[in-house]
């Protein structure tokens, strides 16, 4: 509250020394709206001291951020220009003009702000650290976040982002020393702390990794660390720990093919070879999706397009090892029929097709036709 009302005095004695105009100002009414928040109200007022041609820079400042504050950001822009135009090369006013545009969703106007800033000042951390927002590939948003974190490497956030984007391009010691770096200056810093993890798995840091996650579960369960610490005690042999963790995360629904994988190893390592058995077992059904015939179907369809019937025969008959599907039936029923010219096996899989129940108002179209070509067949 104190650093609050020390803002509001400094900016009513700013608008004590604007011009004559000020002594217009009722001062006491514009800071009742500053305290109350009340910004649209405040630039309504301000505008009816100043014209609307005025070019007091501090004047135009103060109802474009009143204007900015209450959310009328095409009101704020236009004053902001304004402010451009008299003041060009402003860093306040470029980044102000930035952020209107970052929340109206113009990612160009506002990357072309940024970049204005820093050939204006080559060294702006801020500039840098959003223009990675705004990157079009890992490789440009590495750059801007590298440089950001060359002039903060301490900045929690930067330090983050750049561990996560050189992780996300394989580059695992830098992205390690990037945290451990941020962590060292914010020892307490939960979000760094936890983000190590999976980086210090990829560079086989095992010990680290147990300790620190050891510590993390004592702030909260996060299956995240549970998930990197259960890799962890695998690795050092400690296949007792590794099943512990990954049966808390099995037992509240939040398994996934790896965490079943590593599972099924470690019953493997124990010789307990029936629980081995399955967990390799759920390990193969988490890793099938219940949509994997239709991706079998899909690249089939495709094959027929390309005249490749052979190769769509094997994608379709793929597709049916995991599991029945009538779409994979009667596509198969007219590969033989029309284009493999095999009526025999034609037949089987239109009677295969309308055995499985196809919905019988979706699928009238189709089940009229395999019943007219099986008539035809045989």
């Amino acid at each position: 509250m104190m650093k609050i009302g020390i803002c509001l005095c400094i900016i009513m004695s700013a608008f004590n020394n604007i011009t004559a105009q000020s002594a217009k100002i009722d001062t006491e009414k514009l800071l009742e709206y500053y305290e109350t928040q009340r910004y649209a109200d405040a630039a309504q007022y301000l505008q009816t001291i100043y014209s609307g041609d005025t070019q007091d820079i501090k004047a135009l400042s103060q109802i474009a951020y009143c204007h900015m504050m209450a959310g009328k950001l095409p009101e704020a822009e236009k004053s902001y220009l304004k402010i451009n135009t008299l003041q060009p090369n402003n860093l306040p006013t470029l980044f102000s003009l930035a952020s209107i545009n970052s929340r109206r969703g113009n990612a160009s106007n506002a990357k072309n702000y940024l970049q204005q800033i820093i050939q204006i000042d080559s060294l702006n951390f801020n500039a840098y650290k959003q223009l990675a927002i705004y990157a079009e590939t890992p490789e440009s948003k590495l750059n801007y976040l590298k440089k950001a974190n060359d002039l903060n490497s301490t900045d929690p956030d930067v330090a983050y982002d750049l561990s996560i984007t050189y992780s996300g391009l394989k580059q695992y010691l830098p992205a390690y020393d990037v945290l451990k770096t941020a962590i060292a200056a914010d020892t307490e810093n939960f979000t760094l702390q936890q983000a190590l993890l999976p980086v210090a798995n990829q560079l086989t840091k095992y010990p680290e990794v147990i300790e620190i996650g050891e510590k993390l579960l004592k702030n909260h369960a996060d299956v995240n660390v549970m998930n990197d610490m259960g890799q962890a005690y695998f690795y050092v042999k400690n296949y007792q720990k590794c099943i512990m963790l990954y049966k808390m995360l099995e037992d509240t629904g939040v398994q996934n093919e790896g965490t079943l994988y590593f599972m099924a190893l470690s019953y493997r390592e124990l010789k307990d070879y029936n629980n081995a058995a399955i967990y390799a077992q759920k390990t193969i059904d988490e890793a099938i999706s219940d949509h994997t015939n239709l991706y079998y179907a899909a690249l089939a369809g495709i094959y027929e397009a390309k005249n490749q019937y052979n190769d769509a025969l094997t994608a379709y008959k793929k597709g049916l090892t995991f599991g029945v599907s009538n779409i994979i039936y009667y596509r198969l029923g007219l590969l033989y029929d029309l284009n493999l010219k095999q009526p025999k096996n034609a037949a089987i899989y239109y009677q295969m097709y309308l055995k499985n129940n196809p919905d019988q108002e979706k699928e009238k179209d189709q089940i009229a036709y395999a019943k007219g070509r099986m008539l035809v067949l045989k």
